[in-house]
């Protein structure tokens, strides 16, 4: 439990940011390791050593620190993946190659993240509302690159190729994640570049 002191000589704003952060932390912890089922107000509070009372100072209930979580970790991915494109080169090769391998890698890394964003996202109400604005976001993006490297093409068919694109990719981490790939991450990151680019 917190001390009386612990917050003193802080501002107020960041104590209540530092309380927020501490309780999505512990959520993601909980959350990434052992499921919905080890998520509770007391579970989280208890985790990061926070009164229960500071929890309803930035969260209406669980679903709503879920929802939270879920962002946290969906701009993490943004953030590597942009990082990893932006030092790639400017061609459609390796553009996309950074891309995927980002996406895989990020979750493979830490499986508590791949659990947040892909695994319980199908199931999760909550999750899975997030992930349906994260995917629109997704295919926003790949239309925006699209256009950039290739200025030309067909309007429709660039949107059936980002959402094909988009959705696939959200199977394709479900798949590495789960082991069902293997373990190579170059292996498999060539093998969907190939399908990609249409490319043997």
């Amino acid at each position: 439990m917190s001390t009386p002191t612990r917050w003193a000589g802080i501002p107020l704003d960041d104590r209540r940011a530092e309380r927020r952060g501490l309780l999505v932390d512990a959520a993601f912890e909980l959350f990434g390791s052992g499921g919905e089922t080890a998520l509770s107000v007391r579970s989280v509070c208890r985790e990061c050593g926070l009164n229960t009372r500071y929890f309803y100072e930035s969260f209406d209930g669980i679903d709503d620190l879920l929802g939270a979580v879920y962002d946290k970790v969906s701009i993490e991915l943004a953030t590597v993946v942009d990082a990893a494109i932006a030092v790639a080169g400017d061609s459609v090769r390796d553009r996309t190659r950074a891309g995927i391998a980002a996406v895989l890698g990020f979750g493979s890394a830490d499986p508590r993240r791949g659990r947040v964003l892909f695994t319980e996202a199908r199931a999760n109400p909550v999750l899975a509302e997030r992930r349906a604005v994260t995917q629109d976001l997704l295919l926003d993006a790949v239309l925006a690159e699209g256009g950039r490297l290739h200025p030309n093409s067909d309007p429709v068919a660039a949107r059936v190729g980002a959402a094909m694109y988009t959705g696939a990719m959200a199977e394709l981490a479900q798949q590495w994640l789960s082991g069902a790939l293997g373990t190579d991450l170059d292996v498999v990151v060539d093998a969907a570049l190939a399908l990609v680019l249409r490319r043997e």
